[in-house]
């Protein structure tokens, strides 16, 4: 079966169901009384007229039919029950009557005695419904009036005649009177109590539509929409949307522990993903850097071995020059290691409090060797003490690189300045070298590693590429700034530490 998206509303249907009850309620009241209140009227006369005929004949028998308290009694029967009555004595004498007309009642009388009527028989405009040895009931027509009547009369006592009977036209108005009321009562009714039938069954179902478009929300992953209840009896729709308040919570939470898990989930893929690229970076550089020492030192040792030359010189220079393959190669290892450490994060930053100024003096005093050899002169003014938050070791190795970066690119004035520059919360730490500037679109490349500028000349110094990987490595680590820049007479490296 094809299932369909229309929306049939609850109060709608509710509504429906109570209007459609109540209408088929008076429509078969109506009709119950259309085909039966007749005849339930019918009954009720001739019970009531059996029983005047019965009180009368009683007190006929007993001899009260002339006094007071009969004449009372059977009045209120006839008005209560809208019936004419006579009683004639043996001498068709009126004995006592309850009519405007006794004289007619006289007359009928004296005809049902003349010609009367015996069994469930028609005789001229008289209908016989039941007979007894001392009462026929029946119902006559009057032709003058065209009404009908339903009649009981008999011989009683002493040759006392007896006649009660009330019009059918009566009857017959009463039901249509009562008919016609019950009509006006159904349309009233129908209308008022459909009227309250929607106001209560949109009481009733508002909750009930509150919770369907909480659902819908939900369907939709929406979870913002809450059931709030302005019921002050708590009942079971009200339980029920505590229940999808709390199940739309527990829903969010989880999507959300599904989203974070699966966010992990995906950084983790990417992650190894760039771990298989950097290892496959890694094995193609490494092969890459070390291929030109191998060589050489298989070249200068295979030498060695077959005694190309014999003076004891030039046997000292190919042993010099193994050696210093060799201490490159256990060098660029070494970075290596630090760089792998770094990067794959095997080691978290130490974050310790200590005075900057003092740890680059410390590190130019250890330095200055060097800087003689190779004729540069370094400048660092004399600063106070310079508070920072950082890994001492770390940033001494920053330092490091980026001072030994400095004296294997020095040109022009061979000059090196370590310069402080206080900013907002944090100092910059630059190391500025005289020459030339990087090449622009190096400059991004420069952090990467094995990169070289000049791949001659870090080849002469014996640079391996991964110096700047490590400051980049470090830096990131202490989640703190770092970069380059080039000026007409030199390049400029610089970090960033916090002071407070």
């Amino acid at each position: 079966m094809k299932k369909t998206n229309k929306i049939h509303s609850v109060r709608f249907q509710i509504s429906l169901v109570y209007i459609g009850m109540m209408v088929g309620t008076f429509v078969i009241c109506l009709l119950i009384n259309i085909f039966f209140m007749e005849r339930f009227y019918i009954q009720n006369k001739r019970e009531a007229i059996i029983e005047a005929y019965r009180s009368i004949s009683k007190a006929i028998k007993s001899g009260d039919v002339a006094s007071d308290e009969f004449t009372e009694e059977i009045g209120h029967i006839c008005e209560r029950y809208d019936i004419e009555m006579i009683v004639l004595d043996a001498d068709s004498r009126t004995v006592v009557t309850a009519s405007n007309n006794p004289e007619l009642l006289s007359q009928i009388l004296w005809e049902n005695m003349i010609n009367p009527s015996y069994g469930d028989t028609l005789i001229g405009d008289r209908t016989v419904i039941d007979y007894a040895d001392d009462y026929t009931l029946q119902i006559d027509l009057d032709r003058e009036t065209g009404r009908q009547y339903l009649e009981m009369w008999g011989l009683v006592g002493e040759g006392n005649l007896v006649l009660v009977r009330s019009t059918m036209e009566s009857i017959r108005d009463n039901v249509a009177i009562s008919n016609t009321f019950m009509m006006y009562v159904a349309i009233i009714a129908i209308v008022v109590g459909s009227v309250l039938i929607l106001f209560i069954s949109k009481k009733a179902t508002d909750p009930i539509k509150k919770l369907y478009l909480i659902s819908d929300d939900m369907k939709k992953l929406n979870f913002e929409a809450k059931y709030v209840s302005d019921n002050p009896y708590r009942n079971e729709i009200d339980v029920l949307g505590e229940n999808m308040n709390e199940l739309s919570e527990s829903l969010e939470t989880a999507i959300k522990d599904l989203k974070n898990a699966n966010i992990a989930l995906k950084q983790d893929i990417a992650k190894k993903e760039e771990i298989d690229e950097m290892r496959k970076e890694f094995l193609s550089n490494v092969s890459h850097e070390l291929k030109t020492p191998i060589a050489l030192i298989q070249g200068y040792a295979e030498g060695l071995k077959e005694g190309i030359n014999d003076d004891e010189e030039s046997r000292n220079f190919y042993c010099e020059v193994i050696m210093d393959e060799a201490s490159r190669m256990n060098m660029m290892v070494k970075k290596l290691m630090t760089l792998n450490s770094l990067e794959f994060g095997n080691e978290s930053a130490n974050m310790e409090r200590f005075d900057i100024v003092e740890l680059i003096r410390n590190y130019l005093r250890s330095a200055a060797m060097l800087a003689r050899q190779k004729e540069v002169t370094v400048k660092f003014d004399d600063y106070p003490p310079i508070f920072v938050w950082g890994d001492e070791f770390r940033t001494e190795e920053v330092l490091r690189n980026y001072f030994s970066n400095a004296l294997n690119h020095i040109e022009g004035d061979r000059i090196v300045e370590v310069k402080l520059t206080m900013m907002e919360n944090v100092v910059r730490i630059s190391v500025f070298n005289t020459g030339q500037p990087i090449p622009e679109d190096s400059i991004e490349h420069i952090w990467e590693k094995f990169y070289k500028v000049d791949k001659a000349r870090t080849r002469e110094y014996g640079g391996s590429g991964i110096g700047l990987s490590i400051v980049k490595a470090i830096m990131d680590s202490m989640g703190q700034k770092y970069g380059v820049i080039n000026y007409d007479n030199g390049v400029e490296f610089y970090f960033e530490l916090e002071t407070k």
